[in-house]
C-alpha cells in the first residue's frame, strides 16, 4: 500500500499545513482578535467614564438642591424670627402706651420716633 516514503510525504504535508496555519494565526488571526478586544475595551472604558461623569453630575445636582432647600428653610426661620421680634416690640409699645394712658400720662414718643425705633 503505502511505503515509508509516502508516510514521510504525508507527514511533511501535514507539518507544512500546520506551519502555514500557524503563520496565518500569528500574522492575521491573533492581531485581529487583539484589535477587536481592544475596541471592545475602549467602548467599555468610555461607557464607564460616561456613567461615572453622569453619577457625579447627579450627585452635584442633588447637593445643590439640598443646599438650596436648607438655605430656604434658614431664610424662612430668619423671617419668622424677625416678624416675631417686630410683633413683640409692637405689643411692648402698645402695653407701655396703655399703662401710661391708665395713669393719665402721655407718651413723649411721636409716630416718627416710633417708626425710627421700629426700623433701626
Amino acid at each position: 500500500m503505502f511505503g515509508i516514503l509516502d508516510y514521510f510525504k504525508m507527514g511533511a504535508g501535514i507539518a507544512a499545513g500546520l506551519f502555514l496555519y500557524h503563520l496565518y494565526a500569528v500574522s492575521i488571526g491573533y492581531p485581529s482578535a487583539r484589535r477587536e478586544a481592544r475596541a471592545g475595551y475602549v467602548l467599555i472604558a468610555e461607557r464607564t467614564a460616561a456613567e461615572a461623569k453622569a453619577a457625579e453630575m447627579e450627585r452635584q445636582r442633588n447637593a445643590a438642591a439640598q443646599a438650596t432647600e436648607e438655605h430656604r428653610k434658614r431664610l424662612e426661620a430668619a423671617q419668622a424670627a424677625e416678624q416675631a421680634a417686630k410683633d413683640t416690640l409692637e405689643s411692648e409699645i402698645s402695653n407701655y402706651e396703655r399703662t401710661l394712658s391708665e395713669k393719665n400720662r402721655a407718651c413723649a414718643i411721636t409716630a416718627a420716633d416710633r417708626d425710627w425705633l421700629l426700623h433701626h
